[in-house]
C-alpha cells in the first residue's frame, strides 16, 4: 500500500538552493551572509513550529544555534590548517619539497613532480597559496626547457584541485567528513588513494592538451630576492608539519577500528594525539619551529606574522559555518523522511550521482567550490540520514568533492588566478583550466559510482 508523500521539503530544499545561487550571483553577497539568510528562510518554510511560537524568531535562533555548532567542530582545524600553509611557504619547506620531488623525477619528468607537489601540499594549504608557490617554478621550467608551460600548469592544478577537494583537514572535506558522520582518519585517506586514478587520467590528458596548445610562460618569474632563504630546512623536516598529523589521524582510525581493547594507556594516547585537533596542533608546532629558525623570529614576531593567515581562516569558518547551519536547516525540513517514503514506494534514485550532480550545478552557478561542496553535503547528509545506503557514505562523500572540481569557469576566483599568473587569455585559460578539471571530475565521480558497486563496505 502506497502512502501519501508531500514533496513540500523538496519545494523548499530547491527554494534555499536557489536563493543561495541568487545571493552570491546577482546581490554580490558574500557567501557567509549569503548561506545564513538560506538558513533562516529554510527554517522559516520548512520547519515544525510547537504551538504558539514565532516561526520567525526560531528560524533565526535555530540557525544561529547550527551554525555555532559547526564552528565548534571545525574552527579550529581551520585556523591551525591556515597558519599551518603559511609556515611551510615561508619557512621555505614547501619550496625545499618542490625541489626536491623534481631532482627525484629529473627535470625531464619536471610536470610529474609539480603534478605530485601540487597533491601533497594542497593537503594543508589552500589551493590559491599552493597556485602561486609553484607557478614561478614552472614557469622558470618553461624558459628554460622552452617548451611544456601548459603541461606545467595542468600538472600543479591536476595535482592541487583534488587534494583540495577530497582530503580533509581543507574546509569543504573536513565539513563534508563531519556532515556525513564520517571517521576522519578513514576519509583522509580513502580521499588520497581516491585521488590516484583522476590525477594519472587528468596528467594524461594534459599531455594530450600541451600537443595542441601553445601558450608563452610570462617573463615575470615570482621571484624575491630579498625575501630569498639561503639554507632550505631538510626534506624529512619540511614533510613532517603535513605527514604527521595525516599518520596521526590515520592511526587513531585503525586503533578504534580494529582494536578491541579500548581502554588501555595505549589506545588512549593514540586516540588522543589522533583527534584531529591535537594532530593538527602537533603539525603546527614543527611548522613554526622551522617557520621560526629559517626566518629567525622571535615569539612576539612570529605572533604577528600568525595574524594574517588567521584573518584568513577567520572568513574561511565563517563560510563553512554558515554552511553547516544550512544543511542543518535543511535537514530539519524532513527531506529525509521524504526520499526515504519514496524509496519504499519503489522509486529508485542514486544519491552518488545526485550529489555529484548537484555539487557541479552549484558549482558552475557561483564558482566556490567550497561553498558547493558544503552546501551539497549540508542537504546530502539530510537526505542520507534517513535513508539506509547500499553502500558506505565514503561515496557520495567523494561524488560531492569531484562534482565540485567541475564548472570552474569565469565566476570562479581559481580561473583568474591560473589565468593571469599563468599569462593566458581567457580563451586559453577555458582549453587549459576548465576543460582539465572536467575530465578530473568526471572521472572522479565514475570512479565514485564504480567502487560503490564493488566495494560498497557495508
Amino acid at each position: 500500500m502506497e502512502t501519501t508523500i508531500s514533496y513540500w521539503p523538496l519545494l523548499v530544499l530547491s527554494i534555499g538552493t536557489i536563493a543561495v545561487v541568487l545571493c552570491i550571483v546577482v546581490f554580490r553577497l558574500p557567501a557567509f551572509i549569503s548561506l545564513m539568510l538560506a538558513a533562516i528562510l529554510v527554517g522559516i518554510l520548512g520547519q515544525t513550529v510547537p504551538e504558539g511560537a514565532n516561526a520567525w524568531i526560531l528560524a533565526v535562533e535555530n540557525s544561529m544555534k547550527e551554525f555555532g555548532i559547526t564552528a565548534g567542530k571545525v574552527s579550529f582545524v581551520i585556523a591551525i590548517a591556515s597558519v599551518l600553509g603559511i609556515a611551510l611557504t615561508e619557512s621555505g619547506a614547501a619550496e625545499r619539497i618542490v625541489n626536491q620531488l623534481i631532482k627525484i623525477f629529473g627535470e625531464t619528468k619536471a610536470d610529474v613532480a609539480l603534478l605530485v607537489a601540487g597533491f601533497i601540499l594542497s593537503i594543508p594549504v589552500f589551493f590559491d597559496t599552493v597556485f602561486f608557490l609553484l607557478i614561478p617554478l614552472a614557469i622558470a621550467l618553461a624558459h628554460k626547457t622552452g617548451k611544456n608551460f601548459p603541461l606545467f600548469v595542468m600538472a600543479i592544478g591536476c595535482g592541487a584541485v583534488i587534494t583540495h577537494s577530497v582530503v580533509p583537514p581543507t574546509p569543504g572535506p573536513l565539513l563534508m567528513a563531519e556532515d556525513l558522520n564520517l571517521d576522519m582518519g578513514f576519509a583522509i585517506l580513502v580521499g588520497i588513494i581516491s585521488g590516484i586514478f583522476p590525477a594519472y587520467v587528468g596528467y594524461k590528458y594534459s599531455q594530450i592538451q600541451n600537443t595542441k596548445i601553445q601558450v608563452k610562460p610570462p617573463n615575470f618569474t615570482g621571484n624575491d630576492e630579498a625575501n630569498a632563504l639561503t639554507e632550505l630546512p631538510s626534506f624529512f623536516a619540511s614533510l613532517l608539519p603535513i605527514l604527521l598529523p595525516l599518520l596521526l589521524i590515520v592511526s587513531a582510525s585503525a586503533v578504534n577500528m580494529f582494536m578491541e581493547e579500548r581502554n588501555d594507556f595505549f589506545t588512549q594516547t593514540i586516540s588522543f594525539i589522533g583527534n584531529k585537533n591535537i594532530a593538527m596542533f602537533l603539525g603546527l608546532l614543527i611548522a613554526l619551529y622551522l617557520w621560526a629558525t629559517q626566518r629567525n623570529l622571535r615569539l612576539k614576531a612570529l605572533g604577528e606574522k600568525m595574524e594574517r593567515p588567521l584573518e584568513i581562516a577567520g572568513l574561511i569558518i565563517l563560510i563553512t559555518a554558515a554552511g553547516g547551519a544550512f544543511g542543518a536547516m535543511i535537514r530539519n525540513t524532513g527531506i529525509g523522511d521524504m526520499i526515504q517514503a519514496l524509496s519504499a514506494n519503489g522509486f529508485s534514485i542514486n544519491l552518488i550521482i545526485v550529489a555529484w550532480v548537484m555539487a557541479a550545478v552549484l558549482k558552475f552557478a557561483q564558482g566556490s567550490s567550497t561553498v558547493a561542496i558544503i552546501t551539497t553535503a549540508g542537504i546530502m547528509a539530510a537526505i542520507s540520514s534517513s535513508t539506509p545506503l547500499p553502500y558506505h557514505p565514503i561515496y557520495i562523500f567523494l561524488a560531492i568533492g569531484y562534482g565540485a572540481v567541475v564548472g570552474s569557469w569565469m565566476n570562479d576566483s581559481g580561473f583568474w588566478i591560473v589565468g593571469k599568473l599563468s599569462g593566458m587569455t581567457e580563451k586559453q585559460t577555458i582549453k587549459v583550466w576548465t576543460l582539465l578539471l572536467i575530465v578530473i571530475g568526471i572521472v572522479g565521480g565514475v570512479q565514485a559510482l564504480v567502487m560503490s558497486y564493488i566495494f560498497p563496505l557495508v
